[in-house]
């Protein structure tokens, strides 16, 4: 016996696979589900894989195999199939556009943000990557780096993703910024001001919020895109 919310999102991933070719995503299903978070997508597709709904493969990000359906469904018509992350020939995402017709400027990748790298530390560039002009927010110096981690998964910020960055030193209450800690340890966290002291708040419920003196903490730049491959 499912929940209503198990029934509302195994029926969200099979429509989405019927009409799309690839299963949604957690944050188009925590959308479609009105959740707030997708820790709650994570328990509902637990639950199902237990109940023996679906199965996911490990090791491959988005593959998902419907394996049956509660009785009212299957009468509707349903045949198992099985949907990988990278489908061949795959469509690209809505709104998507060539980077040549985006104004694309390459932008240094500085390295990765990890725990207890401060960014002076990195001396060299790694490498450039090809930024769409209207990513980059107003003037001013802009750069990349890597994520390393997977502390702001919530924030739809996973291990390996590459982060474009504005250079800036101030932030308002609920930016993602890149923070240096103590002169020591550069962190990508979401940016909360409560008095004198800097809360960093991570995206995943994993990781603790942690809390300095604001003299403690160092604004060094904005989150203003994200760049992902596939």
């Amino acid at each position: 016996m499912l929940t209503r919310k198990q029934l509302e999102l195994l029926d969200f991933i099979k429509t989405r696979m019927d009409a799309d070719g690839v299963p949604p995503s957690f944050d188009e299903m925590k959308e479609a589900l009105d959740l707030r978070s997708k820790s709650g997508i994570h328990r509902l597709i637990t639950a199902l894989e237990e109940r023996g709904f679906i199965r996911r493969l490990a090791h491959r990000a988005r593959a998902l195999e419907i394996v049956k359906l509660p009785e009212a469904m299957e009468k509707a018509g349903f045949k198992p199939r099985l949907v990988a992350s990278t489908p061949a020939p795959a469509a690209p995402p809505r709104n998507a556009m060539p980077v040549e017709a985006a104004n694309a400027l390459e932008l240094p990748v500085m390295g990765r943000i990890a725990a207890g790298v401060p960014i002076e530390a990195i001396a060299e560039v790694s490498h450039h990557v090809a930024v769409p002009g209207s990513m980059l927010s107003g003037r001013g110096h802009h750069y990349a780096l890597e994520v390393k981690g997977d502390s702001m998964i919530e924030a739809g910020i996973n291990d390996g993703d590459i982060v474009v960055i504005r250079e800036q030193s101030n932030a308002d209450n609920g930016d993602i910024v890149v923070a240096l800690v103590e002169e020591q340890e550069a962190t990508l966290k979401r940016f909360r001001r409560r008095g004198n002291m800097i809360a960093l708040e991570a995206a995943n419920p994993a990781y603790e919020t942690r809390v300095f003196p604001d003299h403690a903490v160092r604004v060094q730049g904005r989150l203003v895109g994200l760049i992902r491959t596939y």
